[in-house]
């Protein structure tokens, strides 16, 4: 958010790059919640195809490679993916950044705005994390922005909603 001495940024200048925008970040914290749901979910098969491997059948190590592998290229994507997801606030509308292969830019106008849900399960909760649903009219020009830390989530949600009730009261 910009103060009153600092120039609101322009908004023709919001690319897929950034620019010089001062784009801010998710919180790490979403990586490591995302990595902890990416081996509660692999590391079972890993640990059943070892142990398949030493009592069963050598053949089962193909299975062990396959899911270590599925879980390290699993870990390197989670790090590339958090650290790409970007925000912006812009003085009529709210920007969010994601991707680094598919790239996408969501622009929600505050006027648009019905309601914002800040949802967070119990591992977010543990890490102190939250995620915001931006809902619209229409359900295409809506979008979330996962990891933030909750109290910031709880202060954009209510910045949002006042920006969206003075821009709508003015429509």
């Amino acid at each position: 958010m910009t103060t009153p001495l600092e120039p609101a940024p322009d908004p023709a200048a919001v690319t897929l790059r950034g620019g010089e925008l001062p784009w801010r970040t998710v919180s790490p914290a979403l990586r490591t919640v995302r990595l902890i749901t990416l081996g509660g979910w692999l590391a079972p098969f890993l640990v059943a195809f070892v142990v398949l491997a030493l009592l069963v059948s050598p053949w089962f190590w193909i299975g062990a490679g396959a899911a270590a592998v599925l879980i390290a290229w699993g870990a390197w994507l989670i790090v590339r993916q958090v650290s790409a997801i970007t925000w912006i606030e812009l003085p009529d509308e709210i920007v969010i950044r994601k991707g680094r292969l598919f790239r996408s830019l969501v622009s929600i106008p505050y006027g648009r705005l019905q309601y914002i849900d800040v949802e967070s399960g119990p591992l977010m909760r543990s890490r102190g994390i939250a995620s915001c649903e931006f809902h619209t009219a229409s359900p295409e020009s809506g979008g979330t922005l996962p990891g933030l830390p909750v109290d910031e989530a709880e202060a954009l949600r209510g910045r949002l909603a006042a920006r969206g009730e003075a821009q709508r009261a003015g429509l």
